[in-house]
């Protein structure tokens, strides 16, 4: 079947072929416009340019030098957007200016460049004059296409974050002066989505192979060039605070659904458990322990002595699968399954969609068994039906797993990328959709879950995204990293420009997949400590999750009772903070929020904070400062080496550190204690935190009473979010909020009544109340005074304290 996009490429061939090509590197000029009901259309001299406004700060740009804009189904955008933001158009001798309620678009006549600009001719971003848009001819394993390029500048303050999660990436979090491949491949993603601290963000749509350019013109500019399609097509997005570009982003690419609450649990996985029984010996590992954990996870070979694809549970080692699901059941756990998008040959599954056309040429070289396994055409809604279908009927309805894990899905297949570029999908050649595999794949599973498993909210863990994958219920995983501190210290700035890229949910193997291939030995005190830091950090990561080659549960005897200490102490702070991490979770879906946050969404207009890599927020309260040096077991340090790491705390702000209670002033580097037991975490003032019961899995308890830490020295407030847990009443308004407000200056907490019902709401709860000073309401356990208690009953109530 010849696409859409083949047959477009086509016609910007023979239209090149006229000689206009030869001139594409010039300034095009605006002919003449005109203004429609979305926008403006401008012709050039040299192609066309459409303006599309989407509402008053979401705006996209589109160019091309065919004779007009090209249809196009866009695979990122999902929202029609039926209705367009006010906007009006006037003209000088030199511009365009299109105004919206919030911004001034300003298009040169004589270049096409386009400049964005406040309401007060305040410049945010300008195209480059010279080339700030560029379309070329170029010839990528030996198919005829064109580059599309767009250029912009970039003052030399200027920071720019997002971009997706590259997990062997540099150390760094600032894009400004740096390049990055964007091109989906095993350990490499891409999310075309950059915000800059100047208020505003980009989102390219465009679905091949790409690059960024971040420091061209002696870092005066950066560009962004995919290396196929037939326009240049980006939205800009204006803020200027970082939670409303997301917020824009996901209006027109998709929200983010709710998780069940037992999602912000701990799981526990391990390449690979080998059996039933071993399964089983976990969920009593940690419930005999009184060891809070929420999820197990079934990895990858289940099937052996069985082919991939085969769906089939071997029974010599499973017996009765749907059996071993019940008994996690019974024991409060979920359970996950690895499914993946490969299928050998001699399968049924592998066979039916062999038959109905919807198998890719693109193969998995196999490292288990050295075959050749082939992928589904994720791309087809008729192949997305029929994998779906069989996954279902094989493996996920009769057991009742819980949660999917999506692994292997870039497509890999390893170093041969030019046989991805030149394989044919049913919507076209695999050039023009190199990146968007795993979103067309995440979006069959999610929206076949919806239909047909009731009552169970979708999870998917995914080793790659793209962007539009956070409707999909998809968190992203960074894929196959190594047992070592240098990959530990990847991680956070990689977390961070995840959810920066409008991702919400990030995660990583805590302690790290391989070590050579292989499985550390655990036990000694060099991994210990890796992994005692990497659980610190996942303890503050949206998902919490331990996995890799080797057993490190936390009962495990690889761990010595220090070390078993530190890791329950975290693990009980976890849970503690489930209901602060459980009401951020609805804002995600209600407000588009980042829970996961860099330090730009809160202190943009702070320097200090561009470059800052392994610092981030947790929320509105948490700043969160992993400590990813070897600080105790590296060859340089000894028993006098100082257990400190440096962290800035933001200016403008008073901050109080979570262990102690005591206070600092913003504006500062200091020296954190970092002992093994400690990673520095310190609360913004203003902040109210609730914390709710020590418990076992995530939905044991109530949060009643709920400890309730108010940090004193600004105004605050934060909503607590209930409902039912795990199905999808709230979208039908199943659910209740209540804000708790802070009046510094009168020292009153403000309770504002409940919105809203469910079934099995609580009634009437206790507040206790907790003003956080030097040694009081610190750390992780219950407060030893209460400073207030009320019994709230859902009515509004203002508390003098």
């Amino acid at each position: 079947m010849k696409s859409t996009l083949s047959k477009m490429l086509f016609i910007v061939g023979v239209v090149f072929l006229t000689s206009t090509f030869v001139m594409n590197n010039a300034k095009a000029t605006v002919i003449s416009y005109a203004k429609t009901t979305e926008g403006v259309t401008f012709k050039l001299d040299k192609g066309v340019m459409k303006i599309k406004i989407f509402s008053a700060n979401i705006i996209e740009v589109k160019y091309t030098l065919m004779e007009s804009v090209p249809e196009k189904q866009s695979l990122v955008v999902n929202n029609d957007w039926k209705t367009t933001g006010n906007f009006k158009v006037s003209e000088d001798s030199k511009e365009v200016v299109i105004t919206t309620d919030k911004m001034k678009v300003k298009v040169n006549k004589a270049t096409n460049a386009i400049k964005y600009t406040d309401l007060h001719n305040v410049l945010i971003l300008a195209e480059d004059e010279s080339a700030g848009k560029k379309i070329t001819p170029a010839k990528i394993a030996g198919i005829d296409t064109y580059n599309c390029e767009t250029k912009f500048n970039s003052p030399s303050d200027e920071a720019l974050f997002g971009m997706g999660c590259h997990p062997e990436d540099t150390l760094s979090i600032n894009y400004k002066g740096r390049d990055q491949s964007m091109a989906i491949k095993y350990m490499t993603g891409a999310i075309p989505v950059m915000l800059s601290n100047k208020g505003y963000g980009l989102m390219w749509d465009n679905y091949s192979a790409s690059n960024f350019y971040g420091a061209e013109e002696g870092n005066t500019k950066y560009k962004y060039v995919s290396e196929s399609g037939t326009m240049v097509d980006y939205y800009f997005f204006y803020g200027p605070e970082f939670d409303q570009i997301i917020s824009s982003y996901r209006q027109i690419t998709g929200t983010a659904p709710m998780y069940g609450k037992w999602a912000f649990g701990l799981f526990q996985s391990q390449d690979r458990y080998q059996s039933q029984a071993e399964v089983l010996s976990v969920k009593d590992g940690y419930r005999n322990n009184k060891l809070p954990v929420d999820c197990i996870v079934q990895d990858w070979f289940y099937w052996e002595p069985n082919v991939i694809g085969s769906h089939v549970m071997y029974p010599t080692r499973y017996p009765n699968p749907k059996f071993m699901v019940d008994e996690l059941h019974k024991a409060n756990l979920h359970a996950m399954i690895s499914i993946w998008p490969v299928l050998a040959k001699g399968t049924p599954n592998y066979d039916e969609l062999a038959k109905a056309g919807q198998l890719t040429d693109i193969t998995w070289d196999n490292v288990m068994t050295h075959t050749f396994d082939s992928y589904y055409d994720a791309h087809s809604e008729k192949a997305r039906s029929i994998y779906w279908r069989q996954a279902k009927e094989q493996l996920i309805a009769p057991y009742g797993w819980d949660a999917w894990w999506v692994d292997q899905c870039e497509p890999d297949n390893g170093a041969l990328l030019d046989a991805r570029r030149q394989s044919n999908f049913a919507l076209g050649k695999g050039i023009d959709f190199f990146n968007t595999y795993s979103l067309m794949h995440s979006t069959g599973l999610y929206t076949n879950w919806r239909k047909d498993i009731a009552g169970k909210r979708v999870f998917l863990l995914i080793r790659q995204s793209f962007a539009g994958e956070q409707r999909n219920a998809a968190t992203l995983w960074s894929s196959d990293i190594t047992c070592t501190f240098r990959a530990f210290k990847s991680q956070v700035p990689q977390g961070i420009n995840s959810c920066v890229s409008g991702i919400p949910y990030w995660t990583s193997d805590i302690g790290g997949y391989h070590l050579k291939w292989s499985a550390p030995d655990w036990s000694t005190p060099a991994n210990r400590e890796l992994f005692t830091r990497w659980f610190q950090f996942g303890t503050f990561s949206p998902i919490f999750r331990i996995h890799g080659k080797g057993e490190r549960a936390l009962f495990s005897n690889n761990w010595d009772a220090k070390t078993k200490d530190i890791l329950l102490n975290y693990d009980n702070l976890r849970y503690r903070l489930l209901p602060y991490i459980y009401s951020l979770s609805w804002k995600v879906t209600s407000e588009n929020y980042t829970i996961m946050r860099s330090l730009a969404f809160d202190f943009r207009n702070d320097a200090a904070v561009n470059s800052i890599p392994d610092q981030y927020m947790f929320g509105p309260a948490f700043l969160v400062n992993p400590v990813t040096e070897q600080l105790y077991t590296g060859k340089n340090n000894t028993a006098s080496t100082l257990k400190v790491r440096n962290v800035y705390l933001p200016k403008s702000v008073k901050w109080y550190d979570f262990w102690t209670g005591k206070t600092l002033n913003g504006g500062q580097t200091i020296a954190a204690e970092a002992p093994i037991e400690t990673i520095p975490l310190y609360i913004k003032a203003g902040s109210i935190v609730p914390m709710g019961p020590f418990v076992q899995y995530a939905t044991e308890k109530p949060a009643d009473p709920i400890e309730l830490r108010i940090y004193q020295g600004a105004n605050g407030q934060f909503t607590i979010y209930e409902d039912e847990n795990d199905n999808y009443n709230y979208e039908k308004g199943a659910h209740a909020t209540f804000t708790l407000v802070w009046n510094d200056a009168a020292k009153t907490l403000t309770l504002k009544a409940q919105e809203g019902k469910f079934p099995g709401m609580i009634q009437k709860r206790t507040i206790n109340v907790v003003l956080v000073k030097e040694n009081h309401g610190v750390g992780v356990a219950l407060a030893d005074k209460i400073d207030k208690t009320i019994v709230y009953n859902g009515t509004l109530q203002v508390v003098k304290l």
